[in-house]
């Protein structure tokens, strides 16, 4: 019998998990296979790679030795196939992802239509949610990996920066500010605002880079809070506050002469899109290609 990568997959999600059984669930693969795999590996080195009692497992000796080899050897396959990923491009599949509401609905149907010029034969789902949703997909394995605008701090799931945006402030036209070349803080803190709820995550953005630079927004006269994107673009062009939102997100707006996108002075609020996946899990070839594809292709023509 000869040593197979598969294998030391399976042993080291046993190893990370700490159990057979929960090990299945993450390798989508049941409870006695997973325990004829992780036999045979010990039978192939002819050592016990766990001690096994009926209350939990405990790696041997021999097992921790083979731990980091296990580890190197998945990370040296997620490495080959993002080397790669850019010369399959005739490769078919199903890409599955989940992305939170900015990078759903005014990002990636952008990014889409080129990754499919280069990629034909893969097939598209997507799954518009909020970050709680899509981490919850990722962890009950209804989704291969999620974009979203936060990092994500769980110990089962890596997180990976993989685009970056900006926040501007948006203003209708024919406002006060819609004209100035040099607008201040404070000259923004004199008109109402119509921003997204707390805990979003550009709300967050906002709040978290004016407390970094020391900047007191207490004075906001925040009139309208509102879940959604569209619906914060209608109240602005409507007149009823200004904003300040993802400058992806008005393009349309923009170039209808509906608002304007102003930067405010010495303040810049930016800010990444990160990819989550579970950190046991080898992503499908179309899903590494895809993430291939959004760190080394020029976003910018697009968007």
């Amino acid at each position: 019998m000869a040593l197979n990568f598969h294998q030391l997959h399976i042993f080291y999600t046993v190893a990370e998990k700490g159990s057979f059984s929960h090990a299945a669930v993450a390798l989508h693969m049941t409870q006695p296979a997973v325990t004829m795999q992780v036999q045979a590996l010990e039978d192939y080195f002819g050592v016990k790679l766990f001690h096994r009692s009926t209350k939990k497992i405990e790696l041997s000796e021999s097992g921790r030795a083979l731990l980091p080899f296990a580890k190197r050897s998945i990370e040296l396959i997620r490495e080959t196939d993002v080397a790669m990923s850019k010369f399959t491009k005739m490769i078919d599949g199903r890409l599955q992802l989940g992305a939170s509401l900015t990078m759903g609905e005014y990002i990636l149907p952008r990014l889409l239509g080129p990754f499919s010029k280069d990629y034909p034969n893969i097939s598209v789902s997507m799954k518009v949610m909020n970050t709680a949703q899509i981490l919850d997909e990722v962890l009950g394995h209804q989704l291969n990996f999620g974009l979203v605008e936060a990092p994500i701090h769980h110990p089962d799931v890596h997180t990976e920066a993989i685009l970056s945006d900006e926040l501007k402030l948006i203003v209708p036209v024919g406002h006060p500010l819609a004209d100035m070349d040099v607008i201040t803080f404070d000259e923004v803190l004199k008109y109402p605002f119509v921003l997204r709820e707390q805990g979003s995550g550009t709300r967050r953005v906002m709040e978290e880079e004016l407390a970094r630079l020391n900047v007191d927004y207490s004075g906001m006269k925040i009139v309208m809070e509102l879940g959604s994107t569209g619906a914060i673009k209608s109240a602005v062009e409507a007149g009823l506050g200004i904003s300040i939102l993802s400058q992806s997100s008005v393009k349309h707006e923009v170039a209808l002469g509906l608002v304007k996108v102003k930067q405010i002075e010495n303040i810049t609020f930016a800010r990444n899109f990160y990819a989550i996946y579970l950190s046991s899990t080898l992503l499908p070839i179309s899903a590494v290609s895809f993430m291939t594809f959004l760190r080394q292709e020029d976003l910018s023509r697009w968007l």
